[in-house]
């Protein structure tokens, strides 16, 4: 059964390797010699607690503070819901606030042990909820504390190459999202080191967190986004607390954002989030003001 897919998506990469350069380049293509204009992106996941209050309201407080561009999580794929609103109505309110939402982090992790037709069934759920909220990508974001292991780490690469697959044929963009444990030391291989090498770089892009690379990585973002050209089409932005090197808000932290942004390429970046998981100051919404005022005064215009 793996010869026979791996066969299939040998013969599917052959035709898409003739056909990238037509339609991935709106996902990827950029020349060097153009200056990309980007939307200041929030991971509304830094919100989680007044998007559960009030999601209208509070995508109201985000964009009169200038955010443009969101990255949505929780996707009812039973429902085909975002927060309670079905996709379409939901697709409205962005529209009536002049938001959009390039990505989305969809809970892959539940359906790690389940079978395959099950995930390519979400993945089917997942596309058409992208798909009516005009999203660029498809972001799986994190993995189960009990998945953690080289193994299946292998596992994981396989079913992203399958995702990937899926949600390209689709005529959308899939990618994985980093934390810090992928950088974890197995007897000196890491899980990320078997992601980077096992998934196929047309079918997998990379959406790198900023704060989980400088904190937990022996490789800086410049090198891998050097070693890995062409995938790291998004980005994480976040700041780590000087003394508990927790999250805090951009301009409070120990990351030098400006020697960061002003040195490494962004050729193939499409978009970018801020984003605090957590440890807020005051509480989430004080916090994306303090930081939407920082980035816009000090680091914007290295984007």
């Amino acid at each position: 059964m793996q010869e026979i897919h791996t066969n299939s998506r040998r013969n599917f990469l052959k035709q898409a390797s003739l056909l990238s350069a037509a339609t991935m380049l709106p996902l990827t293509g950029f020349s060097m010699a153009q200056k990309r204009s980007y939307k200041i992106g929030l991971q509304l996941f830094t919100i989680r607690d007044a998007m559960k209050r009030d999601p209208i309201g509070s995508l109201k407080m985000v964009a009169g503070l200038g955010y443009e561009d969101l990255e949505l999580y929780g996707y009812d794929g039973e429902k085909g819901s975002y927060y309670g609103y079905k996709a379409s109505d939901f697709k409205h309110i962005l529209d009536d606030l002049q938001l959009t939402a390039s990505s989305g982090h969809y809970n892959y992790s539940d359906y790690f042990e389940q079978p395959i037709d099950q995930l390519k069934r979400y993945t089917d759920q997942c596309i058409e909820g992208a798909l009516a909220l005009d999203k660029r990508y498809i972001t799986w974001p994190w993995l189960h504390p009990n998945y953690r292991t080289l193994d299946n780490f292998k596992i994981l690469s396989d079913k992203l190459n399958r995702i990937g697959e899926q949600v390209y044929s689709a005529g959308l963009g899939f990618a994985y999202h980093n934390h810090d444990f992928e950088f974890t030391d197995h007897g000196g291989e890491t899980g990320y080191d078997i992601i980077l090498r096992e998934t196929d770089p047309t079918l997998v892009k990379l959406q790198m967190d900023l704060y989980w690379v400088v904190h937990s990585s022996k490789v800086s973002p410049a090198e891998l986004i050097a070693n890995q050209p062409g995938r790291y089409v998004m980005w994480h932005i976040k700041d780590m607390d000087k003394i508990t090197r927790d999250y805090t808000e951009l301009g409070n932290g120990s990351i030098d954002y400006i020697k960061l942004l002003s040195t490494i390429p962004t050729d193939v970046l499409e978009f970018y989030y801020l984003e605090q998981g957590g440890n807020f100051a005051e509480n989430s919404i004080q916090s994306i003001t303090d930081s939407a005022a920082y980035f816009k005064q000090h680091l914007q215009k290295y984007l």
